[in-house]
């Protein structure tokens, strides 16, 4: 559990302000540091056998301009590609995706550490209109991008792969979530999100990501 809730806290959380093709936009930004190589660090944002480790399995032309589709339904376009420090792609999701084109973007830079380890930066930015941020305000991606960043480090430090649904309901991933959430809703408070909507916010993230035992 200590190992778990240390990643928790190696990241550094922030809500901001940025856009979109489809306009204005609010970010998720997510700071950390890896303790591996930047090519290593790159390799694991790029390689569909390692991808299917730690996020989803994925298929696609996973070159500069190609589309790109994750089983859980997520699809894209890869927007930038500078190897190995920057990452950029269009992130869609839900039903209605394609018909709102450009309203999500995740953008990932990387920076070689002064002990050969990687900073990592990943900045998700959603359309103010996206329709799932005034019920779970920044933790509906945040919280998400968490699991899989946990799932990432222990997929450089050699580990299984991840199976998402089994860590969402152990007591330790479960655990994870609501600090999750919680470092989400002190993020939303520190970008001047109204305390009331921001508890709300925090409970409702909390229920979705990890719902009562049936």
């Amino acid at each position: 559990m200590k190992d778990v809730l240390d990643e928790l806290a190696a990241a550094h959380r922030a809500m901001g302000k940025g856009s979109v093709p489809a306009g204005d936009a609010y970010t998720i930004e997510v700071r950390r540091r890896y303790d591996a190589r930047i090519d290593d660090v790159w390799d694991a944002l790029t390689s569909p056998e390692r991808l299917h480790r730690w996020l989803r399995p994925v298929t696609g032309d996973l070159r500069l301009g190609g589309k790109f589709e994750l089983d859980g339904g997520e699809h894209g376009e890869i927007l930038r590609c500078e190897p190995p420090r920057l990452l950029k792609v269009s992130w869609l999701y839900g039903p209605d995706a394609d018909a709102w084109p450009g309203t999500s973007e995740v953008e990932v830079r990387l920076a070689p550490g002064p002990t050969g380890d990687t900073e990592f930066e990943l900045i998700h930015a959603a359309v103010v209109e996206e329709p799932l941020f005034p019920v779970y305000g920044p933790g509906a991606g945040g919280v998400g991008w968490d699991l899989a960043l946990l799932a990432l480090a222990r997929t450089l430090a050699g580990g299984e792969t991840a199976d998402h649904d089994v860590v969402q309901k152990s007591p330790e991933g479960r655990e994870f979530i609501r600090r999750s959430a919680a470092a989400w809703g002190q993020a939303h408070l520190a970008a001047g999100g109204e305390p009331e909507h921001v508890a709300a916010a925090v409970e409702a993230t909390t229920k979705f990501y990890a719902p009562d035992p049936t």
